[in-house]
């Protein structure tokens, strides 16, 4: 008996556990048949059809089984050999910046976007100023720039941004989020000068004759993003609202909010909630200097159930920056440092290692999971530090299920480290395609950028782990995803570490059912599994068995959160992503 047929009979008896239920009386509500069902259950990973009742799974297995149980009220869909998967559970992505930034200025490079060079910059940002009818001492953005993408291969200059104005306050936000630039007019509308103090875990770029260049590096970024005046509250649910649908379109059925940084963002959330507004789960997690606060005044809760599709899973801490604006902290320096700095630049951490260590000793030792975002493998080598010694002295902090986030120069022996401490990575695989090449030939060099995101290296350790977006930094697209971390092809279309890439089936495990964990959701959903929510998507190609090249371009056809159909391709309307093509 072949693996395919010994999954489907192991499906069949799977499936009859479920008939003495239903012959009690709960028939199913919805059945769907003739179906190439990829599970993610590790038991049991194939099978032809599912059955929903309440929301939940009810039985799974061949067609034969399941069709026995079908009730006089039981509707009943005939797949015709599309393909069914687990919903898409978010590893890391920012759902309220994303909704925050919905209809500000596009500047992203292609494929995602048009602008190539800092003239094309130019013309976009001083045609939103030509439409604008704000007042003229407001605070215009434009987000998605990216250096390595520009004809360039720069940021623009402080000259080049009063040519877009000199007299209304421009600023531009870098792909990364972790990078801004600005004009004269912004830094004065900033209250910045020669004279002001770095923010905390942030920098203000300097000329050589010591005048601000506005620059505004890391933590500073939030100087420019708290000018932006306020959407109204109506404005605000229908931007998230339409996040959703792209989110969904694109067959999530959980999201992320990868650090709720705001109050804005907080309210927006938990109106949503209290208005039955949310569609898809949201796990959010507060910033770590906000949360005490947040706590203690605005009812949020660490660790508790879902209500009403949101939960605040955790905190997050931010501990680099961007590998690709080089501000991530490396061990070894860059292969080509940023203009004005040394040949030993290494990037920066944004908390000392005291101040790290002392923030993980009094989350973990409330039992909360923390996640961090660190791309250097500097960076996590403070992380891990701190995890350990949190660990000593709270001997159950292991069970929070710390999470490093992006991971993305990660050496060998920090991935068994890994596996010692139980410590979860979720990976930005994407970065092979959108920044692969910069990283070969300008950030890392050959050696290390084939090893970021070494996502086949962790599954050799035993260490599972998640892909994610990092969303507003790339689209939301799971496909997209998938695709990258099975081919780890380039823009330039060279495979990136060839040793790294994941099988499809692997990938879907990394898409599904480890982000459930991640999430302490492994009961509720992640695989198709009896019992669990009926969280699924129904695709028009099976990507375990095409070209693996055509993974990218496989569509999603149907989103169902719960038994409900949330996204019906052809049917629901998908608002155009701001960065989108």
């Amino acid at each position: 008996m072949n693996i395919v047929a010994r999954g489907l009979f192991a499906a069949t008896a799977w499936a009859l556990s479920a008939l003495g239920a239903c012959a009690a009386g709960a028939e199913p509500e919805v059945i769907y048949l003739h179906a190439s069902v990829l599970t993610a259950d590790v038991a049991h990973p194939r099978a032809e059809a599912v059955a929903v009742r309440g929301g939940r799974i009810l039985a799974v297995g061949r067609d034969s089984a399941i069709a026995r149980l079908r009730g006089p009220h039981t509707r009943v869909v005939d797949l015709t050999g599309k393909t069914m998967t687990p919903g898409f559970v978010d590893g890391h992505s920012h759902i309220g910046d994303l909704a925050g930034i919905w209809r500000l200025a596009d500047l992203s490079p292609s494929p995602v976007g048009t602008t190539g060079s800092i003239a094309e910059l130019q013309r976009v940002m001083r045609a939103v100023l030509a439409a604008s009818s704000a007042p003229a001492d407001r605070m215009v953005i434009g987000v998605g720039y990216d250096d390595s993408l520009m004809s360039e291969r720069r940021h623009p200059n402080i000259a080049e941004l009063d040519a877009v104005s000199a007299d209304r306050p421009v600023c531009v936000v870098h792909v990364s989020g972790h990078l801004a630039r600005c004009n004269h007019a912004a830094l004065k509308r900033l209250g910045l000068d020669a004279s002001s103090p770095d923010p905390k875990g942030g920098r203000l770029g300097h000329d050589a004759a010591g005048q601000l260049d506005g620059a505004l590096d890391e933590q500073a970024v939030g100087l420019a993003l708290a000018a932006l005046p306020a959407p109204s509250p109506a404005e605000a649910a229908k931007a998230l609202d339409e996040v959703q649908t792209y989110y969904a379109s694109q067959g999530y059925t959980t999201a992320q909010d990868g650090q709720t940084s705001s109050p804005a963002v907080l309210g927006l959330l938990q109106a949503a909630s209290r208005a039955g507004a949310l569609r898809l789960d949201v796990a959010a997690y507060p910033k770590w200097t906000l949360v005490d606060d947040w706590v203690a005044h605005r009812g949020v809760v660490i660790g508790g159930p879902y209500v009403n599709h949101l939960k605040f899973a955790g905190v997050k801490i931010v501990e680099d920056g961007s590998p690709q604006g080089k501000t991530a902290y490396l061990t070894k320096p860059y292969l080509h440092p940023p203009a004005g700095e040394g040949a030993d630049y290494r990037g920066y951490p944004i908390l000392s290692g005291d101040e790290l260590d002392g923030w993980y000793d009094r989350f973990l030792g409330r039992g909360w999971q923390v996640q961090t975002h660190c791309n250097g493998d500097a960076c996590i080598d403070m992380v891990l530090a701190a995890i350990a010694k949190a660990y000593a002295a709270h001997p159950d902090a292991r069970a929070t299920r710390p999470v490093i986030v992006h991971s993305q120069v990660t050496r060998a022996d920090q991935l068994a480290a890994y596996r010692r401490l139980g410590v979860f990575p979720t990976f930005f695989a994407e970065h092979t395609f959108y920044w692969g090449d910069w990283h070969r030939n300008e950030t890392l060099g050959p050696d290390r950028a084939a090893f970021i995101s070494p996502t086949a290296a962790a599954r050799k350790l035993g260490v599972d782990f998640s892909l994610h977006t990092d969303a507003p930094v790339v689209p939301p697209s799971a496909m997209h995803v998938w695709w990258s971390a099975v081919n780890r092809v380039t823009r330039s279309g060279q495979v990136l570490g060839p040793d790294q890439r994941l099988s499809p089936e692997t990938a879907l495990e990394a898409l599904t059912l480890w982000p459930a964990w991640q999430h302490f959701d492994e009961r509720i959903k992640g695989s198709i599994t009896p019992g669990k929510y009926a969280d699924l998507v129904i695709l028009d190609a099976d990507p375990t068995r095409i070209d693996p090249m055509r993974i990218k371009d496989v569509n999603v056809l149907t989103t169902i959160k719960e038994g409900v159909v949330i996204y019906q391709r052809g049917e629901t309307p998908v608002a155009r992503l701001p960065f989108v093509s």
